[in-house]
């Protein structure tokens, strides 16, 4: 039994995935204007997330179904460590504490955990594939736009994984063989929906902080225009 779950994720979250992108704070991102305080903000979020999600796939790494996709290669925290401790200092640990988006986005990642463990699977693919399809043009901007010349991109850097391409193939092909029946396939493609509207509240939290820097006049002309959804610059999520 075949499930072609890829192939579902990638159909079932389109719509999603361009409104992602159309949120202010990523158009803006998308075009060079990356204001430090909101992204490190961004980077304390992400390593409450990228904690939970690894703790709870670490939980079931021995899941008849969440084992195949285990790919500790993949995981952030560590990196996202690195770069906390680049923007915040040694003592970031005292400085950092997850938004209020942030809170509930670890909150259900810790009640799919509980309750149906299989949903994991589009937690997963939402954060990683993203980060692997679009990283490296993301940590390019990130270079210019906030002048960084000695660290604070860690989180881009998958350096257990040679080859991204071929991984990426391999991760889908995995996803696309995982023998589910079609009912759990579509709630998997539900909450890969629903992970990508957690990702936005984040994003849009974090609006405040850039249009503060940056002015409402430059804001509103960088994010005025409707932009179609792109599969390889995504600044959140998979493809």
């Amino acid at each position: 039994m075949s499930s072609n779950l890829a192939t579902k994720l990638r159909e079932g979250t389109k719509k999603s995935h361009s409104m992602a992108e159309n949120v202010g704070f990523v158009k803006c991102f998308l075009k060079g204007v990356v204001e430090k305080e909101s992204y490190r903000k961004l980077v304390a979020n992400l390593y409450f997330v990228y904690s939970q999600i690894e703790e709870e796939m670490e939980k079931h790494k021995d899941h008849p179904i969440l084992s195949q996709i285990y790919f500790k290669e993949l995981n952030r925290k560590k990196s996202l460590e690195q770069d906390l401790s680049y923007y915040f200092g040694p003592n970031w640990r005292d400085q950092v504490a997850p938004s209020s988006a942030a809170q509930a986005y670890v909150q259900r990642i810790r009640e799919v955990s509980e309750n149906e463990p299989e949903l994991l699977i589009a937690q997963s693919y939402t954060r990683y594939l993203g980060d692997l399809s679009g990283g490296q043009i993301l940590k390019n901007i990130a270079v210019r736009a906030m002048n960084l010349t000695d660290g604070g991109t860690a989180f881009y850097e998958f350096n257990d994984i040679p080859d991204e391409k071929a991984f990426k193939n391999q991760y889908r092909q995995v996803l696309n063989d995982l023998p589910i029946d079609e009912a759990t396939a579509d709630r998997i493609v539900d909450e890969a929906n629903a992970a990508f509207g957690m990702n936005m509240n984040m994003f849009k939290e974090l609006e405040g902080n850039l249009i503060k820097a940056i002015g409402m006049m430059l804001f509103n002309s960088l994010t005025r225009k409707r932009t179609r959804g792109s599969t390889e610059t995504e600044l959140a999520t998979a493809e």
